[in-house]
C-alpha cells in the first residue's frame, strides 16, 4: 500500500470514530413510509425521539426505534460514556431505496399485473449536544 493510500485510509478511520450511526438494510417497508418516520426524528434528542417513536401508531416506528437504540448503543461502545448524559440528538437519518421484489397479481381474462414490493435502507447518525 501506498503512503498517500495508507494516510488516506488513516485518516477516514479517525473521522468514523467520532460517527455513531446504525444502519438498517432491506427493510420490507416502502420507502416512502419510512421517510415519514423518519421526518419526524430528525433533529430531536434522542429520548424524546424514542418516546415519538414508541407512542407513533406506524409499523415502521418499531424498526426505526430498535435502529435508533442500536445507534444509542454504539455510541456507548465507541466513546466508553453513559447516552443519557452526553445529550445526543439525532443528526441525520435519511432513507434510500431497496431492492425491489417483483411479483405477479393475477388479473380477470387471463392477463396478470406486475407488483413491486419495495424495501428501504435506513442510516441514522447521532451526535453528542455538548461537543467535547
Amino acid at each position: 500500500m501506498g503512503s498517500r493510500k495508507r494516510l488516506r485510509a488513516e485518516e477516514r478511520k479517525e473521522n468514523t470514530k467520532a460517527v455513531f450511526s446504525a444502519q438498517l438494510r432491506n427493510c420490507p417497508t416502502s420507502p416512502r413510509k419510512m421517510r415519514l418516520v423518519a421526518d419526524m426524528i430528525r433533529g430531536v434528542e434522542v429520548e424524546k425521539a424514542s418516546f415519538m417513536l414508541q407512542f407513533s401508531k406506524k409499523e415502521a416506528a418499531r424498526k426505526v426505534e430498535k435502529l435508533l437504540w442500536s445507534a444509542i448503543n454504539n455510541y456507548e461502545q465507541k466513546s466508553g460514556n453513559s447516552w443519557d448524559s452526553a445529550d445526543l440528538f439525532v443528526k441525520e437519518i435519511f432513507v434510500d431505496g431497496g431492492r425491489s421484489l417483483k411479483r405477479i397479481q393475477p388479473a380477470p381474462q387471463g392477463r396478470a399485473h406486475r407488483i413491486k414490493k419495495r424495501s428501504n435502507h435506513v442510516t441514522v447518525i447521532l451526535e453528542p449536544a455538548n461537543k467535547e
